[in-house]
């Protein structure tokens, strides 16, 4: 996982061929006046999507994991928070393939990372994830889906 803000992604660029193509679409798009969708960059390679999204509490999060996608999250009208747990730390549970996601309900949250407005979460298949807590009722993200 990691922590940061949007100015740096560039500096990731070297740990994913199609992380300059997210910094291109970044600077050449305003996550802020697009409409909530999915948004082809590079076929299934790699998408945006656009989503306005109800608030958790960290104990109606669910941690999650993806074994073919890298997700960048950013939050865009409101704080959002994580919570994290390794992949390694977590049970054996049924992956969805279609969806590329396992998800592990009833599981807490190892720890918990805030990510303000102008930040990005980058999470690896590694990476479990609890999407979705803020302090508002809603808000919009932006999900950036990126082949490993």
């Amino acid at each position: 996982m990691i922590i940061d803000t949007i100015e740096n992604l560039e500096q990731y660029a070297a740990l994913n061929p199609l992380f300059p193509k997210v910094v291109e679409y970044l600077k050449a798009n305003d996550l802020s006046k697009m409409a909530d969708g999915k948004y082809e960059i590079v076929g299934k390679d790699l998408f945006v999507n656009i989503t306005t999204s109800k608030s958790k509490t960290p104990d109606e999060a669910v941690l999650e994991t993806h074994n073919k996608m890298i997700d960048i999250q950013i939050p865009i009208t409101a704080a959002e928070t994580y919570g994290y747990t390794q992949r390694e730390d977590l049970p054996d549970v049924a992956y969805n393939e279609e969806k590329d996601i396992t998800k592990y309900p009833g599981l807490a949250a190892d720890s918990y990372v805030t990510c303000q407005l102008g930040m990005m979460a980058i999470f690896f298949p590694q990476d479990g994830h609890a999407p979705c807590i803020a302090n508002v009722p809603e808000f919009r993200k932006a999900i950036f889906k990126i082949k490993k």
